[in-house]
């Protein structure tokens, strides 16, 4: 499905989101917060248009994403990217890896959510965090029904003037609805292992940014030097 629309896909998604998905993408570059000297990878990454908010100077970004015509549409249009066919729930990636791990609307295509979150801990450096960005759910129960309105009415008719697949939106629609609530997967997230999960919501909960933190190993004290300090509190 994905393949049939890489050409159009940013395109599209542009329109259906009414331009918010380059803010919401800002908005990641921004809790991703990379520095000189470190690793991202950047899952689900399609033709690479999330990937390029996180390049800047001593940078390495690895964008990554399970569908072979996106990676290639990607290469067409950002050769200077590394892009890597990428499995979720299987990362062709080293333990420890990459100093931040980050997917974009990517997540609801996983088939094993938990295993896929599991993964990007396992890859992620001791100290770095995991961003999400991902359709969630209105919270306001007034606003809610308009929201599924627009996400089974209005969607598939604004993605045939798009261009698109309406049966690619019919899922998008289906996947949304069926998605956990914010708080839900702030769970999911913290069983993967990550910690001090907080959550953001963007335009009244219809994307919401997750962000979790692989705290730092702490050092072991030497039994020695614990037998010092132990000497020397009980002198004090």
């Amino acid at each position: 499905m994905f393949d049939s629309v890489a050409q159009k896909y940013d395109r599209a998604n542009d329109l259906l989101s009414f331009g918010q998905t380059r803010s919401w993408r800002n908005k990641v570059r921004d809790a991703v917060d990379a520095k000189a000297g470190q690793s991202v990878l950047d899952l689900a990454a399609g033709t690479g248009s999330s990937s390029i908010a996180f390049v800047r100077e001593g940078v390495r970004v690895v964008a990554s994403d399970f569908s072979q015509g996106m990676l290639a549409e990607g290469r067409k249009r950002h050769p200077n990217l590394e892009f890597v066919f990428a499995d979720a729930t299987k990362l062709p990636f080293k333990a420890a890896e990459f100093d931040a791990t980050t997917i974009s609307f990517g997540l609801r295509n996983v088939v094993d959510v938990e295993k896929a979150l599991g993964e990007m801990h396992r890859v992620t450096k001791p100290g770095g965090r995991l961003v999400i960005c991902e359709f969630s759910q209105v919270q306001n129960p007034v606003l809610r029904p308009f929201y599924e309105f627009y996400l089974k009415r209005i969607l598939p008719v604004l993605s045939r003037l798009a261009g698109q697949t309406p049966e690619a939106y019919d899922y998008l629609a289906d996947s949304i609805l069926a998605w956990p609530t914010q708080a839900e997967l702030a769970k999911k997230i913290e069983a993967a292992g990550f910690e001090r999960v907080t959550y953001k919501n963007l335009v009244f909960g219809v994307v919401a940014i997750h962000v979790g933190h692989k705290l730092a190993k702490k050092t072991p004290v030497k039994k020695s030097t614990a037998k010092k300090l132990a000497a020397k509190k009980a002198t004090q």
